[in-house]
C-alpha cells in the first residue's frame, strides 16, 4: 500500500534511495543539493538500518568510497552539488571504467543562476564524456520513482548512473506517492574482479572497449525508457522537445493539451530515433531544456536553422528557466498561441528591495576582516585571496577585504602563486570546512617551499554557508598543520572578539612580518550555530 508525502525534490531522491535498499550515502554539503543527506540522516528507516550518512571530507572521497561500498556488492549514493563534480571528476569518470558491482547513483544538482554558484555548468555534459546514463527528473514524484530504476540500471549495466537536478526541482515541493516498505540492502558479495578494477593500461583498454560498446545498449534503454515519452500533437509546424524539468514548464503553458508534437526527455543518451521522428514530422523544433543547450546543440550540428532554443535566443541564454520565459518563446514561434494558456507574464514587483547577502551580525569573520584590514592599511599593495564560505561575503561593504575568489581550496595556492611572482604581503583567507575540503593540499606546498604567505584559517566550528553540518576538521586543525610540517612558532590561535583586537592585529602584523608560511586560526563558533545549540541544552534542562 502506497502512502502519499509532501516532499522536496531532494526529500524525494533521498527517499526513493532509501526504499531502493541503499546501504550508504557519501556526500559534502553544498546548495543545493544538501538536504538529501540531511533527510537520510534524520530518516527513521535509515536510522534503524544504520546506513552510513556522515559528510566526507569533499566530493573526490565521497566518489571513491561509494566505489568502495559498491566493490562489496552494496547500493552506494553519492551526492554534491555541480561544481562539486568537478572536485570528484576524476574517480567519477574513472568509474565508467572500473563499473560498478553494486548499484551506484551520484546525485548531481545544477544551480542555472547561479544562486549559491561560481558557474552554470550544466551536468548533462559530464555524463556524455563519461559515457554514464543520465536520468533527468522532471517531477518530484519521477525523482522518487527514478532512484529504484537507476539503482537497478546500474547493477543491470554494471555502470554508475548520473542523476541531474536543478534548483527549482531541488528545493520545491509536491505531493509524491511513495512505497509503504523499503527494499531490504543487497547482501555483502566478492562479486568485483580485480582485472576491472585495476585501471593498469592493459585493463583500462579492455574496459574502454566494452564501455564504448555499451553506448548502442544504453542508446537502445533510453528509446525505451518510459520516462522518454512522444506525445502526438495535431500542429506539426512546430515540435517540442522538452528535458527534466522543462517538460513541466511547457504543461504549465498548455493546460487543455500540448497541440504540437512534444517529445519528453528525462534519460539519456538521448533518444535519437524519437528524436529524428520529430524533426521528420515537424517544420520547427524548440528545445527546451534547464542549464546550457546540451540537447539544442546536438541537434544543430552545424547550422541547423530548424532548431530554436537558447543558442538563438528564442530561450534566455543564460539563468534559470521559466514558464513565462517558455511562453514568451512559444508565442514567438506560434504567434496565434491555439490550445495554451493566454495569462500574460508576471510584471515584476517594484515594491520588493534587493537585499544583499551579509555576514551575520555577531559573526567572527566579521573580526577578521575588520583586523585583517586595519593591518593591511600599513603596507603598500597587499592582497589577500580568499574562499568559498560565508566569509566570502568579505568582499562586499563594509569590508572589501578580498581580491580573489576561484573555487574551493584556492586562495593558499593564489597566495603562494602571487608571492612566487614577488608580491607581498600575500595573504590567504580560508574557512574551516574548505580547508580540510580541498586547502591542507595547497598548505603543504606552501610549506615545502616555505613561502611568504600568511594564512587565515577562520575557524567557526561547522560548515557555516550550507546551513550548519559538522566540519571535517574540527579540533583537528593545529595537529593537521603541525603534521603538514608547519613549526608552532608560527602557528597561533585567536578569539575573534572586539576585546582581542590588539592580540589579533598584533598575531596578523607579526606574521605577515615573517617572511615565511605562517597559519593563524581564529576561532569562535558560528552564530547560527551557537543559538541553535543554546536551544537545545535549555530544552534538555
Amino acid at each position: 500500500m502506497a502512502n502519499k508525502r509532501l516532499l522536496l525534490g531532494d526529500e524525494a531522491i533521498a527517499l526513493g534511495a532509501i526504499h531502493a535498499g541503499l546501504s550508504g550515502v557519501y556526500a559534502y554539503p553544498g546548495t543545493p543539493s544538501t538536504e538529501i543527506t540531511e533527510f537520510i540522516q534524520s530518516d527513521p528507516t535509515a536510522r534503524e538500518r544504520k546506513l552510513h550518512s556522515r559528510w566526507c571530507v569533499n566530493e573526490k572521497t565521497a566518489m571513491e568510497t561509494a566505489l568502495g561500498m559498491s566493490f562489496m556488492g552494496k547500493r552506494a549514493l553519492v551526492c554534491m552539488k555541480h561544481v562539486g563534480l568537478n572536485v570528484c571528476a576524476d574517480p567519477f569518470v574513472n568509474s565508467g571504467m572500473t563499473g560498478v558491482n553494486g548499484g551506484v547513483v551520484v546525485v548531481v544538482a545544477d544551480d542555472p543562476s547561479m544562486h549559491s554558484s561560481q558557474d552554470e555548468q550544466d551536468s548533462r555534459f559530464y555524463g556524455k564524456f563519461a559515457m554514464l546514463p543520465t536520468f533527468e527528473p522532471s517531477s518530484q514524484q519521477e525523482a522518487y520513482d527514478m532512484m529504484a530504476v537507476a539503482f537497478d540500471f546500474s547493477e543491470q549495466q554494471q555502470l554508475p548512473v548520473l542523476m541531474r537536478v536543478t534548483t527549482r526541482m531541488a528545493h520545491s515541493r509536491a505531493v509524491v506517492e511513495v512505497a509503504a516498505e523499503a527494499r531490504s540492502e543487497n547482501e555483502l558479495n566478492y562479486r568485483a574482479e580485480a582485472k576491472n578494477w585495476v585501471l593498469l593500461p592493459a585493463n583500462a583498454r579492455r574496459r574502454n572497449d566494452i564501455v564504448t560498446a555499451q553506448q548502442a545498449v544504453l542508446e537502445e534503454a533510453s528509446e525505451q525508457s518510459a520516462y522518454n515519452i512522444y506525445m502526438e500533437g495535431q500542429d506539426k509546424t512546430l515540435g517540442i522537445i522538452a528535458c527534466g524539468i522543462g517538460f513541466n514548464y511547457v504543461l504549465e503553458n498548455c493546460p487543455d493539451g500540448c497541440i504540437h508534437p512534444l517529445l519528453k526527455v528525462s534519460q539519456y543518451p538521448l533518444p535519437k530515433r524519437l528524436v529524428r521522428r520529430m524533426m521528420e514530422e515537424c517544420g520547427k523544433v524548440l528545445v527546451v531544456e534547464e542549464g546550457q543547450p546540451f540537447v539544442e546543440d546536438i541537434l544543430r550540428g552545424v547550422g541547423n536553422d530548424r532548431v530554436a532554443g537558447r543558442l538563438d535566443g528564442t530561450l534566455p541564454r543564460t539563468g534559470e528557466l521559466t514558464p513565462d520565459a517558455v511562453k514568451t518563446a512559444l508565442d514567438s514561434l506560434t504567434p496565434q498561441a491555439a490550445g495554451r494558456s493566454q495569462q500574460q507574464a508576471f510584471a515584476p514587483c517594484e515594491d520588493v528591495v534587493p537585499r544583499p547577502p551579509a555576514l551575520c551580525q555577531g559573526c567572527g569573520h566579521r573580526d577578521v576582516y575588520a583586523a585583517l584590514n586595519k593591518v593591511l592599511a600599513e603596507y603598500e599593495n597587499p592582497r589577500v585571496f580568499g574562499d568559498i564560505g560565508c566569509y566570502t561575503l568579505g568582499f562586499l561593504p563594509p569590508f572589501h577585504a578580498i581580491h580573489s575568489c576561484v573555487d574551493m581550496g584556492a586562495s593558499i595556492t593564489m597566495a603562494k602563486g602571487a608571492a612566487d611572482a614577488g608580491q607581498w604581503p600575500a595573504v590567504a583567507v580560508i574557512g574551516d570546512s574548505t580547508f580540510t575540503h580541498s586547502g591542507m593540499t595547497g598548505l603543504l606546498d606552501a610549506i615545502n617551499e616555505n613561502a611568504d604567505i600568511t594564512v587565515i584559517i577562520s575557524d567557526n566550528l561547522t560548515t557555516g554557508m550550507t546551513g550548519g553540518q559538522d566540519s571535517a576538521g574540527t579540533n583537528k586543525f593545529e595537529a593537521i598543520c603541525r603534521g603538514l610540517g608547519l613549526s608552532d612558532e608560527h602557528l597561533k590561535v585567536v578569539v575573534p572578539l572586539p576585546k582581542n583586537m590588539a592580540e589579533i592585529t598584533q598575531a596578523i602584523r607579526d606574521e605577515i612580518n615573517y617572511h615565511g608560511t605562517s597559519v593563524i586560526i581564529p576561532r569562535r563558533e558560528c552564530m547560527q550555530t551557537l543559538q541553535r545549540h543554546l536551544k537545545q541544552k535549555k530544552a534538555q534542562a
